[in-house]
């Protein structure tokens, strides 16, 4: 039997979950850009993050994540590598016209052909795997959930899972919100312009990250 942590932190668990979710920040930046373009890919990279999620919990409950606050060298790494990824992201946005076809549900260039799916999952575990901020948030926010004993690493692995749940729920519900922002704003002015605004906003995201 998996262990979980009693009703009453569960619980109490989710609330604090829920609230700092629905806290914008960089992952709802990502999935909101990539989802005007197509409610699809932004689909998918918000199961994506969801997924980064997953990967910062297997981290901090393994102890990988120590490693980020006590080795310096090892946080700018991490941090410049996230940053550098967003930037390459907005420049291929605007490079590729990702968002040329803007509320059609198509593919983004950069996602083509039978792997589009993988494409846009695989960019959103990069976007949220490669953030050492979250990383760190994760070491110091599930073990105060997750308790002490011989259980409490399983208690994490579940907490993490749950998280992840609901990271998915909302960011999906994003996608899907900007999708029919995208599909109103369907003329080929604006999605010229959305693809510069998109791009612009990985790219600042990306310098946010760096310099923060």
């Amino acid at each position: 039997m998996v262990p979980v942590p009693d009703p009453a932190t569960y619980l109490a668990f989710c609330a604090a979950a829920v609230t700092l979710i629905l806290t914008p920040g960089p992952d709802t930046m990502y999935v909101l850009a990539r989802g005007i373009g197509s409610r699809h890919a932004g689909v998918r990279s918000a199961f994506g993050i969801a997924t980064g999620v997953l990967v910062h919990t297997t981290a901090a409950a393994l102890g990988l994540a120590a490693l980020l606050r006590t080795i310096p060298a090892a946080y700018r790494v991490v941090k410049y590598a996230g940053a550098l990824y967003l930037i390459y992201l907005g420049i291929q946005a605007v490079r590729n016209d990702e968002f040329g076809a803007v509320g059609t549900d198509a593919a983004a260039p950069g996602d083509a052909t039978a792997g589009a799916a993988a494409g846009s999952f695989r960019r959103g575990v990069l976007v949220n795997a490669l953030n050492p901020k979250v990383a760190l948030f994760f070491l110091a926010f599930l073990p105060g959930f997750a308790g002490s004993g011989p259980d409490a690493t399983a208690r994490m692995l579940v907490l993490g899972a749950t998280y992840a749940g609901l990271t998915a729920i909302y960011l999906s519900g994003v996608a899907a919100a900007s999708g029919r922002v995208g599909r109103a704003l369907s003329s080929a002015t604006t999605t010229a312009r959305l693809s510069w605004v998109g791009g612009g906003a990985l790219i600042a995201l990306g310098v946010a990250l760096a310099v923060g």
